[in-house]
C-alpha cells in the first residue's frame, strides 16, 4: 500500500503514531466549550456575540477561528421570525358594534358568550377557537 502513495514504510508508520498538534488538541478543547455556550445562550448567539459571551468566561478567541470551528461543528443560531400582519384594519366593510362596552357581569345565564380566534405561529395554517361564558362558574 505504501508503494501505491508513494511513501516510505517509516514514513507511514511515523505518521500513524504521531499525536495531534497543539493547535489540533486547542480546538477540540473549544469546540465542547463552544457546544456549551452555544447550549447556554438557546442557540441565538452568532459569532460576534458567542465571542463575547466566551471572552466573559475567559476564553479568549478570535473571530475567525470561532466561525470556523462553528462551521466545523454544524452550529447555527436561530434566527427571530418576521412579524407577519394577518388582520387590515384599512377597509370599508361594516365593523360589528361593541355591545358589551368591557361590562361582563351578566345577570341571567346565556346573555355574553365571547370568543377568541388564534392563529398559531407554525407551519399547518391551524386555527384554535376558545370560547367562553362568563356566566358559567366552574
Amino acid at each position: 500500500m505504501c508503494q501505491v502513495f508513494g511513501v516510505s514504510r517509516s514514513g507511514y508508520y511515523n505518521w500513524v503514531q504521531h499525536e495531534p498538534s497543539d493547535r489540533k488538541q486547542s480546538d477540540e478543547r473549544l469546540k465542547l466549550e463552544i457546544k456549551v455556550a452555544h447550549i447556554r445562550t438557546r442557540e441565538t448567539y452568532g459569532t460576534r456575540r458567542l465571542q463575547t459571551e466566551l471572552a466573559e468566561n475567559g476564553i479568549i478567541v478570535g473571530r475567525d477561528r470561532l466561525a470556523r470551528l462553528r462551521k466545523e461543528l454544524r452550529l447555527r443560531c436561530k434566527q427571530k421570525r418576521k412579524f407577519r400582519a394577518t388582520t387590515n384594519s384599512n377597509h370599508n366593510l361594516p365593523v360589528a358594534p361593541n355591545l358589551l362596552n368591557q361590562t361582563f357581569a351578566p345577570t341571567a345565564p346565556n346573555q355574553v358568550w365571547v370568543a377568541d380566534l388564534n392563529r398559531p405561529g407554525f407551519p399547518g395554517e391551524c386555527f384554535i377557537c376558545e370560547l367562553r361564558l362568563p356566566d358559567h362558574r366552574f
